[in-house]
């Protein structure tokens, strides 16, 4: 836990963590000012493009990836020196811009920095994401289906690759908004302890080090299932994102680590709208009561009650880019729904200033 990083305010603020399943980049833009207009989130569009996914969008200038119709990989065959040579200049000269991302693979971030995105107000941050290290070099393979994450050569470029690419999108956003929070997320830290995530916690702990410090605002991890929240909350994240609607029990019972992960100043966001159908059978009252009974829970495990509530944002509890649009818009508006209750029950209310009027389709639907 880094607790030097700036001051800032969550205040139930909604966030959104992961992707979209719009094509349309101005329409994602659209869905999420309009209810999140205090945290710009730029939002992965998978369904616009392959290179949006969640491990392709960060592979650009990766020594040796290429793309085949069973995934990506890097074919350690070649001469990959060469790669190898330029990351690692980049690396040591602090060259940001060897980590850049092109429009092809972010079209909604590259409308945000273009400035063909406008913002409502003054927004109290601005989020920015990247897929951590573990799951994107256990995703991308080599030539004999190993993850690279198994050659100690691949190993260290991938953590030096992704400091550099959250680098270099810190840096972009924050022409934005000066307060950045940086979401590295994780989802086969789920997986953590099993075959498939089968890392010493202390490289764990390494591999994660290595990509935050490139990084000079708030950095947090995302995973949306169990994991092993201590080992996570021993890196220097200063927010952790989590299911709260389905594996609140997996944080309890990582109590005093969060207990003192909070003490010190650590965010939790709260992703306590499912981030599925279930969503259609959920009300603003009853998630804002399963919230208080998690709140109810960590308290009586001994996490401080009043840190939760004053250290604490709201989220849907995964990404949204496998669901219908109308699915998608609904938990966005349950989010925003759970976030004003929850602020109006514990006087945190934020105001930004107007939102963007949506247009006349987007009022249509």
């Amino acid at each position: 836990m880094d607790s030097d990083a700036r001051p800032f305010a969550p205040r139930w603020l909604p966030l959104l963590t992961g992707g979209l399943p719009h094509t349309d980049p101005d329409e994602a833009w659209s869905a999420l000012l309009l209810r999140f207009p205090e945290i710009p989130a730029w939002p992965r569009l998978p369904r616009r493009s392959a290179l949006e996914n969640m491990y392709a969008q960060y592979s650009e200038r990766f020594p040796g990836v290429a793309f085949e119709e069973s995934g990506i990989l890097v074919d350690r065959r070649l001469n990959l020196d060469g790669g190898l040579e330029s990351l690692y200049l980049a690396y040591l000269e602090g060259d940001l811009q060897h980590g850049e991302i092109s429009a092809g693979y972010a079209s909604a971030l590259d409308s945000l920095l273009s400035g063909h995105v406008t913002l409502p107000g003054s927004p109290v941050a601005v989020r920015g994401e990247i897929t951590g290290p573990v799951s994107w070099g256990l995703t991308i393979v080599d030539q004999d289906r190993r993850p690279i994450l198994d050659d100690e050569v691949l190993e260290d470029a991938v953590a030096k690759h992704l400091r550099l690419k959250a680098a270099w999108q810190e840096s972009a956003l924050a022409s934005v908004c000066p307060q950045t929070l940086m979401i590295v997320n994780e989802p086969y830290m789920a997986s953590y302890g099993s075959a498939t995530v089968s890392l010493k916690p202390t490289r764990i702990v390494e591999l994660f080090e290595d990509v935050f410090a490139g990084l000079s605002g708030l950095k947090g991890i995302q995973c949306s299932g169990a994991t092993d929240w201590a080992l996570l909350m021993r890196t220097s994240a200063n927010l952790i994102s989590f299911d709260a609607y389905d594996y609140i029990d997996s944080l309890a019972a990582t109590a005093a680590d969060l207990g003192r992960f909070v003490d010190l100043g650590g965010l939790l966001v709260w992703g306590i709208v499912p981030a599925g159908g279930a969503a259609r059978n959920e009300t603003v009252d009853s998630l804002v009561l399963r919230l208080e009974n998690g709140l109810d829970l960590l308290a009586e495990a001994g996490v401080c009650r009043e840190r939760l509530v004053t250290q604490a944002m709201v989220a849907p509890s995964a990404s949204l880019t496998a669901l219908s649009v109308p699915l998608a818009e609904h938990i966005l508006d349950l989010t925003c729904e759970v976030s004003r209750s929850m602020q109006e029950r514990y006087g945190q209310q934020v105001d930004v200033g107007p939102a963007p009027e949506p247009d006349g389709e987007e009022k249509e639907q």
